[in-house]
């Protein structure tokens, strides 16, 4: 009996010392644990998406790409999988698990010696706590912690909170955390299409994702897959029969198709550094956001080839720079060409090297992945060797002239020559990376929606997007602003100017400045019409010394152009910088009739919930909302709430004046596109850069192409033969199902009938006549002498007065006296 008292007492003591011991344990390390508590609120890193125009992904961006979904809509199959695989008993114990800490140790017991990996014992709690809480030491401080925080947590929150957390953190290798990402990244499907193959696969993963990799550790991956398969039906979530039948499924991977996305590298990094401005970095790689995008994905991919094109034939123009590299031996030439690096801006096309170069009819080259092929002689003619300044090589007469044997260049596959006759199979045509660059932007010039923008010739050269960071001088395409301040001004279309020999004094002891036109002659007294139509340099800068340019600095601000644009005469033909987009929305702004626009990429953002936290869109709808659809339902009213910037008047007789640039001025090779468009040409000083900016009534696209280190393009090269060409082969496909609709004409304009080269009305059956735009009282008056400003007079009558004294004047149609030859100079741009 005392034995057995003795025997009592000592384990009560040893009772009370291990409660003793527990109690100093868990006041020793509480001071160190994390805030549980912070869990409640949690909202671990989620992917941002960013979609196009037609609903496919554009880009993500994310610190850890995850995809949170709640535990109600996460499948029973997914969830059953995981349980079996990690924690059985998970609805069972109250954060640690005894009874499989006992099995652990036994098992870990039993393999002691071999090599089997030791088995863990931590439950589902236990990881959210590691994971979300604690570091991913190894150590026996960190598993009294982790156990600890396991117990509070159970107390806190709910077992499906907790399941929730741990199957939307967990990381399951392929860049994957959270078992909806996982789902993506290794089926390409969402969690309710994977089967039970498919969910036991990924619950196989937490342990060690890398040990089952589906493709470098297939076999051990078949294999962990097949026990969690055999540990779910164990457990009751699937049956026997489903079970082998799922152990037979061929583990086969399926990586998201490339078709779900939209590539546009310049567009997405254009959305990601708005979204940075808009929220921080940390909201864009971590918060969830779903944006989307103004792009319009067919009108991008037409900008994109359009640009490339026009970036390709410039280079043709300019001949060939020679070869990639070479290769000296043959031996293993596929081999040798396929460990070559393919240069920046070649991704479109392939590496080969020439094999043969003495057949006269073209030259036999190899391929890569060992394949042969033939570059006709056709497809050479356009590479004369390139010399410096505007000088070509002879004429192509045999592919020697071009190539040699070894050469490694690139190629493209072609299946007709530039005749359209077909080719034999196996021809590839010659290629070469444009040492030119350029820019592109498309937009809807009522809402500013940036519909597609490309910053240059590929992204892979460089990731500065001359849409947008660019600045350059537009040249002649900011002319349509200066005229408009004149029409501001009390001039009409009709108004003439005098083109004639034009000095200008700067001052503080700098040289006369003599601008000139494109054409090196002087046309007399001309209409603002046929100025703009032809581009006349000396009357755009007569034009703005009598205005002022206080007020072409105001009119191109109140544009948006420049922000801070120097009055210097010089301005006037576009010598201050701006970029295509800025220049886009200016010409957006004259076609909508002067209402102002600030272009934007992001129509709308949602937050990870699904609030809408942005809308480029913010007009009051009235009715817009909470509404069924119904037949014969109104369309709800939205007001317009755009600033006018601009007379609506005017702002239309420039939009008329532009369109005269395509019926028979600088523009003319634009007349085959069959539908209403207008816009300007633009050359700057030495052919540094060519612009062409232009639109249709509801769309504004801009271009330049030019050396981002500024050098002549060449002295044949402008506007009109190097952008032209672009701007026409994008709206060919953007115009191509639209209605040709004309231009809008605003209430308060009369249109009257005269002849676009003097600008009098026109006579019956005159057939150059046109119908002019005025406002009323501005028309021509057939009894009075037009007035020609030549700037000599001091004070102008405006209005339209009839026969208000533009200065002196000379009579209709008089040529202007030939300048001496000392007097002509070069500065100004065209």
């Amino acid at each position: 009996m005392r034995l057995l008292l003795r025997l009592l007492m000592g384990l009560l003591m040893l009772a009370i010392a291990g409660a003793g011991a527990l109690v100093w344990l868990i006041d020793h390390y509480n001071h160190d644990l994390p805030d549980y508590t912070k869990l409640a609120n949690y909202q671990p890193p989620v992917t941002t998406r960013v979609y196009a125009g037609d609903g496919r992904l554009l880009a993500e961006f994310a610190a850890e790409k995850r995809v949170f979904v709640p535990i109600d809509a996460i499948p029973k199959r997914v969830s059953s999988a995981f349980l079996s695989a990690e924690d059985k008993s998970f609805y069972q114990h109250k954060g640690i698990d005894p009874l499989g800490i006992v099995r652990a140790v036994l098992t870990n017991v039993e393999n002691f010696g071999s090599d089997r990996r030791p088995v863990g014992a931590s439950t589902i709690t236990q990881q959210v706590a590691k994971n979300m809480l604690l570091s991913g030491e190894v150590s026996f401080n960190r598993k009294i912690k982790e156990a600890i925080l396991a117990v509070r947590i159970e107390r806190a929150f709910t077992k499906d909170r907790i399941l929730e957390l741990y199957l939307n953190e967990i990381f399951l290798g392929f860049r994957s955390y959270g078992v909806a990402a996982a789902a993506l990244n290794y089926f390409n499907k969402g969690l309710d299409e994977l089967s039970v193959a498919e969910a036991a696969y990924l619950a196989a993963l937490p342990k060690a994702p890398s040990n089952y990799h589906p493709e470098r550790q297939k076999d051990a991956a078949i294999a962990r897959r097949n026990w969690v398969i055999g540990r779910m039906a164990e457990d009751g979530h699937i049956t026997p029969d489903e079970a082998r039948a799922a152990q037979a499924e061929p583990l086969t991977i399926r990586k998201r198709d490339e078709t779900e996305y939209v590539t546009a590298e310049y567009f997405a990094e254009e959305v990601r550094r708005e979204l940075i401005k808009l929220y921080g970095e940390r909201a864009l790689y971590e918060g969830g956001l779903t944006v989307r995008a103004s792009m319009d994905p067919k009108l991008q991919d037409t900008a994109s080839r359009a640009l490339r094109q026009g970036l390709i034939d410039y280079d043709r123009r300019h001949g060939w720079r020679g070869p990639i590299t070479r290769m000296e031996n043959f031996d293993g030439w596929a081999k040798k060409l396929a460990a070559i690096p393919m240069p920046p801006g070649g991704e479109a096309w392939r590496l080969a090297v020439v094999l043969k170069d003495d057949d006269a009819t073209g030259t036999e080259i190899g391929l890569g992945d060992g394949m042969r092929g033939r570059i006709p002689l056709s497809e050479l003619k356009w590479a004369r060797a390139w010399k410096e300044g505007e000088l070509l090589g002879a004429e192509i007469r045999k592919p020697v002239d071009v190539l040699k044997l070894g050469d490694v260049v690139l190629v493209e596959p072609v299946a007709k020559d530039e005749r359209g006759k077909d080719l034999p199979q196996g021809s590839f045509g010659l290629r070469q990376i444009p040492a030119v660059q350029g820019g592109f932007a498309a937009l809807d010039p009522h809402t500013g929606r940036v519909l597609a923008m490309v910053g240059g010739f590929s992204p892979h050269m460089s990731a500065f997007n001359r849409a947008t960071q660019a600045m350059r001088q537009p040249g002649s395409s900011f002319k349509p602003f200066v005229y408009l301040t004149a029409l501001d001004n009390g001039f009409s279309p009709a108004s003439l100017v005098m083109d004639a020999p034009f000095e200008y004094d700067p001052g503080g002891g700098q040289p006369i400045w003599r601008p000139e036109n494109y054409s090196h002659q002087f046309y007399g007294p001309t209409p603002l019409r046929a100025g703009i139509e032809k581009s006349r340099n000396v009357m755009t800068v007569r034009l703005a010394k009598h205005i002022g340019m206080d007020k072409v600095k105001a009119t191109a601000e109140k544009f948006g152009i420049v922000d801070n644009l120097q009055p210097f005469l010089p301005m006037s033909l576009g010598a201050g910088e701006t970029t295509v987009l800025r220049m886009a929305t200016a010409y957006g702004m004259l076609v909508n009739g002067g209402r102002k626009i600030v272009p934007t990429f992001i129509d709308r953002i949602q937050d990870r919930t699904g609030k809408t936290i942005f809308r480029h869109d913010n007009r009051p709808c009235q009715g817009c909302q909470d509404v069924a659809w119904a037949p014969n339902l109104p369309v709800p009213a939205v007001p317009d709430t755009r600033e006018r910037i601009a007379d609506p008047r005017t702002v239309y007789q420039m939009v008329s004046m532009l369109e005269g640039v395509v019926q028979r001025g600088t523009a003319a090779k634009l007349l085959s596109l069959g539908k209403p468009v207008a816009g300007k040409t633009g050359t700057t000083n030495d052919s540094n850069d060519a612009w062409f900016m232009g639109f249709s009534s509801d769309l504004a696209v801009g271009t330049y192409i030019g050396f981002d280190q500024p050098r002549s393009l060449g002295g044949k090269e402008t506007g009109g033969s190097a952008a032209v060409p672009v701007f026409k082969d994008f709206m060919e496909v953007a115009l191509k199902d639209r209605p040709a609709t004309p231009f809008r004409v605003p209430p308060g304009v009369r249109l009257v009938r005269v002849n676009p080269e003097t600008g009098q009305l026109a006579q019956p059956g005159e057939r150059k006549a046109i119908w002019e735009a005025f406002l009323p009282g501005t028309e021509p008056n057939p009894d009075v002498p037009p007035a020609v400003l030549d700037g000599s007079a001091q004070s102008i009558g405006m209005g339209g007065t009839p026969g208000a004294a533009y200065g002196g004047s000379l009579p209709t149609g008089a040529p202007a006296a030939p300048p001496p030859a000392a007097t002509l100079g070069t500065g100004g741009l065209y």
